[in-house]
């Protein structure tokens, strides 16, 4: 603003602060108070009388005597009197007016400076709201991969799941079949069981048959011995009777029937052994046959028992890893489930963030739009002022056409402005709120007559 007094004084000169408004009064005021005013000045009787006396005081009007000349001298000097007070008058009333003028420029370029950084702001903020945009596109295409991983994840939970009712089927029919197998091995073991018992009953058995054979073969020596003894006694009494016969030929003949005996004996005896010997032969092949078999069912039942122990113990090992898997992979999904519904809620907390900060920001925008309604509003309450002034001044022109060249370029200058910068608010209004800064400061209009 010194630039635009050095300029405004350089042209027009210096001018009275008298008629100064401050810039803290409202433009409606002053513009209701300089045109009420210039109203009553333009309205005022001196006036009246000084367009009075110019109408009276034409050219061609001639005075006929001295007299009338000299009081119209003494008339002319006080309506002279009265026209330079009149114009003292409307000097210090259009050096106010003036002032007024330079206030409403200075407080015109304030605004407009306003403007521009209330342009910036908005500037700031569409920049902001974009940044959001941006974010929430990037915040949507992470929350996409996310749902898609989610998606696989339930897929492999599913498969999972899957894999683990067939692998509970496969525990299933291993829990049968080791079931078939226990039922299997005690019918094995029961059964060995009764070989055993078949196995003591044949050593019993042969163990009384052993006793038997021995009881028999002590027999058969008892009864060898008996019958040699018998033997010996039947030759020694038939050498007794060979003697008797010798001496008495009427005996019966003793020593044929003992031979008959002793070979019946032989006989008997002969038959007997063999018979016990067969029986004995036929019955220790029985039972050591029956031991044989009893001994091949023993291996191979122990053979199968041991199999099945084997098997047994490798399906209780399959069963105890599957196991251990199944709850692996069941901790792995309860695991991923937590995790993926804790990432959820993150960014759930995030979304519901982005969204607090855009509706503030809304908000904020919301708030600076209002404040530049009001700022344009006040800009249009000062162009109406400015447009009741520039009435004013023509009025003044009209009245006084000596002021006609030195202010008509101001107000030119002035009105072109002011249609330039109306049609650019309209028009940013309608776009986006802008303001430019106005090219040269409005002269200030001071040199008077």
């Amino acid at each position: 603003m010194s630039s635009t007094h050095s300029s405004y004084r350089k042209i027009f000169g210096d001018a009275p602060r008298s008629g100064r408004v401050g810039m803290g009064s409202s433009p409606s005021r002053m513009h209701s108070a300089g045109y009420r005013s210039n109203h009553r000045t333009y309205g005022s009787p001196s006036v009246m009388s000084s367009t009075a006396y110019r109408r009276t005081a034409a050219p061609g009007r001639v005075f006929s005597s001295m007299p009338e000349s000299v009081m119209d001298l003494t008339q002319s000097t006080a309506v002279t009197n009265e026209l330079k007070i009149i114009r003292t008058n409307e000097k210090e009333q259009l050096q106010g007016l003036n002032d007024r003028f330079v206030s409403f420029i200075e407080k015109v370029h304030n605004l407009e400076q306003q403007n521009k950084v209330l342009e910036a702001e908005v500037t700031l903020l569409r920049q902001r709201n974009s940044e959001p945009s941006r974010l929430h596109e990037l915040y949507e295409q992470e929350i996409r991969e996310l749902r898609a991983r989610v998606e696989e994840l339930t897929h492999e939970k599913s498969q999972m799941h899957l894999d683990c009712v067939q692998m509970n089927d496969t525990l299933e029919r291993v829990r049968e079949k080791l079931e078939e197998e226990t039922r299997m091995r005690e019918e094995a073991e029961n059964a060995l069981k009764g070989y055993r018992k078949d196995v003591d009953d044949a050593t019993l058995a042969r163990l009384e048959l052993e006793k038997k054979v021995e009881s028999l073969l002590d027999e058969i020596a008892f009864l060898r011995k008996v019958h040699e003894e018998e033997l010996q006694e039947l030759q020694t009494s038939l050498q007794a009777t060979q003697v008797s016969v010798e001496m008495d030929m009427t005996k019966p003949d003793l020593a044929a029937a003992l031979k008959d005996i002793r070979s019946q004996y032989e006989n008997l005896s002969a038959r007997n052994q063999t018979q016990a010997e067969e029986w004995y032969r036929s019955k220790f092949a029985t039972v050591t046959e029956a031991a044989a078999r009893n001994q091949d069912a023993i291996k191979q039942s122990k053979e199968e028992l041991s199999e099945y122990r084997r098997q047994v113990q490798a399906r209780t090992l399959e069963i105890e890893a599957l196991r251990g898997h199944n709850e692996a992979l069941e901790r792995q999904i309860a695991e991923m489930e937590e995790r993926h519904n804790n990432e959820i809620g993150e960014m759930q907390d995030t979304i519901q963030q982005l969204e607090a900060a855009l509706r503030s920001t809304k908000g904020e925008m919301s708030h600076h739009l209002r404040e530049y309604q009001d700022l344009l509003n006040v800009k249009m309450a000062l162009d109406i002022e400015i447009a009741a002034y520039r009435s004013s001044t023509l009025k003044i022109m009209q009245h006084h056409p000596g002021y006609q060249n030195k202010i008509t370029s101001g107000l030119l200058y002035m009105s072109s402005q002011f249609q330039l910068h109306a049609v650019k608010d309209s028009s940013r209004l309608i776009q986006r709120p802008t303001f430019v800064k106005p090219i040269n400061p409005i002269p200030k209009i001071t040199n008077l007559p």
